[in-house]
């Protein structure tokens, strides 16, 4: 097979780089079943960004916890080093709030869904990340969903640039940072996490340019099931 190849100006090149902020998103991979002993898990890398959800249930809620007309809904973040923050906290509740939302919790009352979420690395836009995890672990374990989520992050530079999927220095950097998850049936946000000062224009911006990327991350999760039920198959 023959290759081809074009010459490209070092200048035109330069050009390109400078025309527009970076509008895309870091490399998506996944493993469905990295671990055994669970109803479902998943490793998930954005980038050199990485997170380890696993599902356990539906399963035996304890009786504090029961309630009697759906499913309870239990969400542990677990750092890489040492004990919870209050950050951590965070970005537990609002996992767990965009879980509730998305799982069919009527079908099953009187029982108990957990996804442990163990942070590996964190090189930027981290709480999309775990999102994403989350859903496709609770897709490994085979849990009903009314909808599946996507978490989508973005920066605002100093001087107003919007930044996708940024890095960690790019989120340091930055006067704003927006996190938005949006739901795969109408691509309407469930919830959105801010940082920093922004403009509504800048907001309306970052709010477009994520929900056209939430459309390939779910794109993604259909690629990557497809390839495990393949898989499965053989």
């Amino acid at each position: 097979m023959a290759a081809a190849f074009r010459i490209v100006k070092k200048e035109d090149l330069e050009a390109e780089e400078q025309k527009e902020p970076n509008h895309t998103l870091r490399c998506l991979t996944s493993e469905f079943g990295c671990l055994t002993r669970q109803d479902g898990s998943v490793s998930l890398s954005q980038g050199d960004t990485t997170a380890i959800a696993v599902t356990y249930g539906p399963a035996e809620v304890r009786m504090v916890r029961e309630l009697i007309d759906r499913a309870t809904v239990e969400l542990i973040y677990k750092p890489k080093v040492g004990m919870t923050s209050p950050a951590d906290r965070k970005y537990e509740t609002v996992l767990k709030n965009a879980l509730d939302a998305a799982i069919m919790t009527s079908l099953h009352p009187r029982s108990s869904i957990t996804v442990i979420i163990q942070e590996t690395e964190n090189t930027g836009s981290y709480l999309a990340c775990c999102i994403n995890a989350a859903c496709m672990a609770l897709l490994d374990a085979a849990v009903s969903l009314k909808f599946l989520l996507a978490g989508v992050a973005v920066a605002v530079s100093q001087s107003g640039q919007l930044q996708l999927d940024p890095t960690l220095q790019q989120e340091q950097e930055a006067r704003a940072n927006l996190t938005f998850v949006f739901e795969s049936v109408d691509l309407k946000i469930v919830t959105v996490v801010t940082t920093g000062k922004f403009t509504h224009e800048e907001y309306k911006q970052g709010l477009e340019l994520s929900r056209l990327a939430a459309v390939n991350v779910f794109t993604f999760f259909r690629e990557s099931v497809s390839r495990k039920l393949l898989h499965l198959c053989k």
